[in-house]
């Protein structure tokens, strides 16, 4: 596994790099001003007579021994305003000189150290400013050296626009899938009704039937994608009770029982003890059925559908096993998409919506419990549902 580089927090960052600057600037004058006094030493040093060198080297070490002398070898050789504390000496206006040519260096320093900062909030603003205009497939670039809070927010950044590409590329395929399953049950009833008005059709009963037929269809998916809306969007209002989930579950399989039963179908549950949860009945038998239905209808060659009930720790599991044909590994993260279908022998024209499976893990997570599926190891399908106990 790659080590992730380190980048440094944004304190951090600001602090080295204010800091580098600062005492940068203080050494930087400190050994100008060094330089400055010892080539001139240097110098004066090199014109002074050898005898006079040795004297103020002796008094250099004991001015006391001679002052007078001591201060007048100084003011013949430095100067006699070498010892002058008024600001106006030659130190001080070396030092003004040197603050003078530090300040641009410190300022060209500073914007250079800064550019990595600036460099990654353009970059964050300039994406932004195309995801505002539609652009979700946008990313932010990663300037080197940024601080780490800079990154962790630029990589938020594109996760968050890897979302909202996600969600619109959903979006735009349900949008096609529901004009495509509206328009289905519409056209035939409407078809139906103008060949009645063209004489084409008795209008009698049976072909009424037909029309109604349609229209409750077409009742059924608005109801399915009202659920799933409601779900989705967290106002999915639940009456929880506490309920024996076994019992909850034999009844689901007593309900489908003709179905299942001219199908040459069985749904057993495995074992029989109770276990009780809280949960919304009612929305929660809507979930079992689904996933049988599921089973019966894409699972069927399989003959039969195997359910589990446990209770482990704090939650609820229950299991639902076929033995049908499975669907491909790639399809199963789109197998809880709305109006999703696998091109594989279980997505059949079978009447479905492709909404079940959907509205099916909205209740889930509306109880605060998840469902998952996989392909089983020995052959066909298994949902996995968790419930809080």
């Amino acid at each position: 596994m790659m080590k992730k580089p380190w980048q440094p927090s944004l304190w951090r960052w600001l602090c080295v790099r204010i800091l580098s600057l600062a005492i940068g600037s203080v050494v930087i004058i400190a050994i100008c001003m060094w330089l400055r006094f010892a080539l001139w030493s240097t110098w004066i040093a090199h014109r002074m007579p050898e005898a006079v060198k040795q004297e103020f080297a002796r008094l250099r070490d004991n001015p006391a021994v001679n002052p007078v002398r001591y201060h007048e070898i100084i003011d013949t050789w430095y100067g006699a305003k070498f010892s002058d504390p008024s600001i106006a000496t030659t130190d001080w206006l070396a030092l003004c000189l040197l603050v003078l040519v530090a300040i641009p260096l410190i300022l060209v320093l500073g914007l250079r150290a800064a550019r990595p900062l600036s460099g990654q909030f353009s970059r964050i603003a300039m994406a932004a400013r195309l995801v505002a205009q539609g652009k979700f497939s946008t990313r932010a670039g990663l300037e080197n050296k940024a601080p780490s809070e800079l990154v962790t927010l630029t990589q938020d950044f594109n996760a968050m626009t890897t979302q909202l590409e996600r969600y619109d590329r959903e979006l735009k395929a349900s949008h096609v899938a529901m004009a495509h399953e509206l328009r289905s049950p519409l056209t035939a009833a409407i078809g139906r009704l103008q060949g009645m008005l063209d004489g084409v059709f008795t209008p009698d009963a049976r072909q009424l039937g037909q029309v109604m037929t349609q229209l409750g269809q077409l009742n059924r998916l608005i109801d399915d994608l009202h659920l799933l809306s409601m779900a989705q969007a967290g106002q999915l209002s639940l009456s929880t009770l506490s309920v024996n989930l076994a019992e909850l579950v034999q009844e689901k399989i007593a309900w489908l029982k003709p179905q299942t039963a001219s199908a040459g179908f069985i749904i057993e549950l495995q074992p029989h003890h109770p276990v009780m949860g809280d949960i919304d009945p009612l929305r929660l038998g809507q979930v079992l059925t689904i996933l049988m239905d599921n089973a019966l209808r894409y699972a069927g060659d399989g003959r039969r559908l195997d359910i589990t009930l446990a209770r482990q720790g704090e939650a609820v599991i229950m299991t639902f096993r076929d033995y049908g044909a499975g669907v491909s590994e790639d399809f199963l993260p789109q197998l809880f998409e709305r109006f999703s279908r696998a091109d594989s022998s279980r997505a059949r024209h079978s009447g479905g919506s492709g909404l079940g499976l959907s509205i099916a893990r909205a209740i889930c997570e509306a109880h605060g419990g998840s469902l998952r599926a996989e392909n089983h190891p020995q052959g066909g399908m298994r949902f996995i549902l968790h419930l809080p106990a």
